[in-house]
């Protein structure tokens, strides 16, 4: 039992290296099918996920089940993941490259239709992100824009609470100022 458990069928260098392959195969394949698959996930991308991760699951271990095996494959993939995410962060081209840019999604209020088709998401979707940010129509809404990681920032066309109530300060101010005026005037007149 315990010869099953710990002792590795196949080399250690071949152990470390199938993560990396796997990790590198599927970051180029989720960064190649858009950032929905990141965040905007609908039941068949869950599925398609989750049978993703079970189809590379061999690729990963090989024929190897031992513990020692699966632990060394996933340290390699949490070291590996470490280092590109460290590497991204001092350098930034190379982090927009592979992560991409934003794209909008609407813009002064006009739903841009080539971008949901280029991100693969439907209006029906885009409906339902701004629902859960408060939004009860696409109508409301002057600007959504994806980001890199999948999620999606809207922009209301109504100010903002802070908004109105300056407006209504400065209203108040103006209307003050020309009380002030018209007072002055008439101490002037009599």
């Amino acid at each position: 039992m315990w010869h099953h458990m710990f002792i590795l069928s196949i080399p250690v260098l071949e152990k470390i290296l199938r993560p990396v392959i796997v990790y590198g195969f599927l970051i180029v394949g989720l960064r190649l099918s858009g950032k929905r698959e990141l965040a905007q996930l609908n039941p068949f991308d869950l599925v398609v996920l989750l049978t993703l991760s079970n189809a590379v699951q061999n690729a990963i271990i090989g024929d190897d089940n031992t513990v020692i095996g699966g632990l060394i494959g996933a340290s390699t993939l949490l070291l590996v993941n470490y280092l590109v995410i460290r590497f991204l962060f001092t350098h930034e081209r190379v982090d927009r490259f592979v992560e991409g840019d934003a794209d909008v999604l609407i813009d002064h209020g006009r739903v841009m239709e080539e971008r949901l088709k280029k991100e693969l998401l439907t209006r029906q979707e885009l409906e339902i992100a701004a629902h859960r940010q408060g939004f009860a129509s696409l109508l409301e809404v002057e600007r959504a824009v994806i980001e890199p990681g999948g999620g999606i920032f809207f922009t209301g066309k109504k100010p903002t609470l802070d908004q109105v109530q300056q407006s209504e300060l400065i209203q108040r101010l103006d209307a003050i100022a020309s009380q002030l005026n018209e007072l002055r005037a008439s101490v002037k007149q009599s």
